[in-house]
């Protein structure tokens, strides 16, 4: 994930700092050594400690198996566990939240799979926020910005969030963090020209989710054209989406006057239905804020369901799911999670 280092008096003030905890430590590193690297960021929804390269501090140590360590839900599944997270909706498309465990049947190539766990909790997500920074966004950031924060807030406070912008490259412009000025700061390196490579910021950004300690993953992406500047294509970003343990994608698309809408809908909507997540497509971009709120909502009140699957995931190869729920207490429901996923290996990206 590329990261921007436009600023020199950014470099002279890193080296001060290096030099001054070398100090504290007793010595500095000896010439052409490099000092330590730091440690991954903590992906458990609290805010580390960030140096003034953006870098973040220690993290805390693993969790234990279903567990909740100082108000924070941490779920480790079994090794070989599949995990779905599923929004349920009835007739009316309103949301269901009050569903035991039997009115669940998860389904992998058509055969009904045994349920292993299963919760309702609003548990924390860790979350990539990826926004479009082409030319054609100039007058349209600072709604989708205000949008884009007040879903973080509308969201679990102990969510960890990324911000990455792209136009035809992609920046890593904050990494997790609950920290909303932060992430202001992040929406702000606003330098709207060039391309659309779409694809390629989706992969990567689904590639850094794996390094998040927190199972529940997701990818909240504004753009409001058609890809034309990726190295990955539609399909193969749909592959990378339909890891096993890939990301939900919702999408809001402010197509206007695209010159191919038919064709930017259609990849909003497959990354998006085939993860589980609502691909948005406003007619305004007033619109875009109450659409930010309602995927808080919806990500909020999703059930957690977990099977072992009767074919081993080591025999690799895409794996077909399907959930259904019924109650005697409403109609026709309708369960949305991933359409299936990719047991295995997962593949390698062409982007760096």
């Amino acid at each position: 994930m590329h990261r921007r280092n436009n600023s020199p008096l950014l470099v002279v003030f890193l080296v001060t700092i290096s030099l001054l905890a070398a100090g504290q430590t007793g010595a500095a590193p000896p010439p052409g050594q490099a000092p330590p690297a730091n440690p991954a960021p903590p992906q458990d929804g609290t805010t580390p400690p960030v140096s003034p390269s953006g870098q973040v501090g220690t993290p805390a140590a693993p969790q234990g198996p279903d567990s909740s360590d100082n108000g924070v839900f941490v779920f480790r599944k079994q090794v070989e566990e599949v995990v779905l997270h599923a929004t349920v909706v009835d007739d009316k498309q309103r949301i269901v939240t009050n569903l035991d465990k039997t009115a669940f049947i998860v389904y992998e190539d058509g055969h009904p799979q045994t349920i292993t766990s299963f919760r309702h909790e609003d548990i924390p997500v860790a979350m990539g926020i990826v926004v479009d920074n082409s030319g054609s966004m100039r007058e349209k950031r600072q709604k989708v910005n205000a949008a884009a924060l007040n879903l973080v807030r509308s969201s679990n406070p102990s969510d960890g969030v990324f911000i990455v912008n792209f136009n035809d490259e992609y920046y890593l412009d904050q990494d997790f963090t609950a920290n909303i000025n932060k992430l202001k700061e992040g929406l702000e390196k606003i330098e709207a020209r060039g391309g659309t490579a779409l694809y390629d910021a989706v992969v990567a950004s689904a590639d850094h989710l794996k390094s998040a300690k927190l199972e529940k993953k997701v990818i909240f992406v504004v753009t409001d054209g058609e890809d034309n500047a990726s190295t990955e294509s539609l399909e193969q970003a749909i592959r990378h989406l339909q890891a096993e343990n890939g990301p939900t994608v919702y999408a809001i698309g402010i197509l206007g006057e695209e010159e191919h809408p038919k064709r930017a809908r259609r990849a909003l909507q497959v990354m998006s239905e085939r993860t589980g997540g609502i691909a948005f497509f406003p007619k305004t971009l007033d619109e875009v804020d109450a659409i930010s709120r309602t995927v808080a909502h919806d990500i909020r009140n999703q059930y957690t369901i977990g099977y072992k699957p009767a074919t081993p995931k080591n025999q690799g190869g895409y794996r077909q799911v399907k959930v259904d729920a019924r109650s005697r207490s409403y109609g026709k429901l309708t369960v949305r999670t991933k359409s299936g996923y990719y047991a295995g290996p997962e593949p390698a990206s062409g982007t760096q």
